[in-house]
């Protein structure tokens, strides 16, 4: 269940009373007239089974109250309700499966941000993977592809293709590409110094590396893999389940050929620099294609759960209204 808490203008709590009232998935309503000071209006509480949440998210932005109020959903991590178990039951489809169009917008829009604090868990992470590639460490190669933050930046993109914003590609893009290029070459001038002060006591890469050989020898498994997890991380972002990320940071290679390519770069490994790039490169076009098929999916197969539970498609934004990103594709 979600936690609606919306802000009204006095003139239009009724409708948006009427619009909880005809959602099969809302209960638990409750109205504190004039409660609201900045902006001033009515506060409006309900429960909302997630599966129902664009229809109540779209019906509100229908009536402008995200101009003139707020529109604000809470996950609710305890519900002891009667009335809530029976709003689940009567939603379409089931709340796993439902995603929240406008949560996963606001998502991707943040995460394809570049922020100071993703280039340092990056840069983090591909010293990890650095070290890593010197002592041929596959526990570490495990703790950098954990660390690394680069999964929310290819979401965006994905997000971005799926409803053709081509400004959240280019900004994923740029986020991605300039984090990297920051944590290499951070990676690249550690590696050189401790080179030079004789704590890397190696003139280049190990030639065996029998745990963290496949960093930068991609064949067609690091493709398959990377779609395999392209799909699970945005299945894990849309129905909310966190802790499968993890598994997803595992799967993929990214911040591991990053680290060996800036450690490559530093002892004059040549044919590993161009390995651990093919690497990166097949990984982040294997999740950008899975993540944005996934996504395709998803929409297409909700679609047909509205159409067969005879629900009636959700209307867009009146003329004048603020375009969304995720407008219309829970229809």
């Amino acid at each position: 269940m979600l936690h609606l808490r919306a802000i009204v203008p006095a003139d239009r709590t009724d409708a948006v009373c009427a619009v909880l009232a005809g959602c099969s998935g809302a209960t638990n309503v409750v109205v504190l007239p004039g409660a609201a000071r900045s902006p001033l209006g009515d506060l409006v509480n309900a429960d909302i089974a997630r599966e129902s949440a664009n229809q109540v998210i779209e019906a509100l932005q229908g009536l402008g109250i995200e101009r003139d109020g707020s529109i604000a959903f809470e996950h609710i991590d305890l519900s002891l309700s009667i009335g809530a178990e029976a709003a689940q039951e009567r939603a379409p489809g089931h709340g796993d499966d439902a995603v929240v169009w406008e949560e996963l917008d606001q998502r991707t829009a943040d995460e394809s941000r570049l922020t100071w604090s993703f280039v340092a868990f990056l840069a983090l992470a591909t010293q990890l993977a650095g070290i890593a590639a010197l002592i041929d460490s596959p526990i570490l190669v495990v703790g950098a592809m954990v660390l690394g933050p680069e999964f929310g930046a290819v979401a965006a993109i994905c997000f971005g293709i799926l409803t053709g914003q081509a400004r959240r590609i280019g900004a994923a893009l740029r986020t991605l590409a300039l984090g990297f290029a920051v944590a290499i070459v951070i990676t690249y001038v550690c590696a050189l110094v401790s080179h030079w002060i004789g704590v890397i006591e190696l003139d280049r890469l190990p030639g065996e590396r029998p745990m963290t050989a496949f960093i930068y020898s991609p064949d067609r498994w690091s493709f398959i893999v990377a779609l395999l997890a392209g799909a699970g991380g945005v299945l894990s972002l849309t129905a909310g389940k966190s802790s499968a990320l993890v598994g997803v940071f595992i799967s993929v290679t990214t911040v591991p050929a990053a680290g060996n390519l800036a450690v490559a770069l530093a002892l004059r490994h040549r044919s590993e620099v161009d390995g651990s790039l093919l690497q990166l490169g097949v990984n982040l076009a294997g999740m950008i294609i899975a993540g944005t098929l996934t996504l395709l999916v998803q929409r297409q197969v909700w679609k047909l759960v509205l159409r067969r539970t005879g629900r009636p498609l959700l209307r867009p934004n009146p003329p004048g209204g603020r375009p969304h990103g995720g407008q219309g594709l829970g229809s």
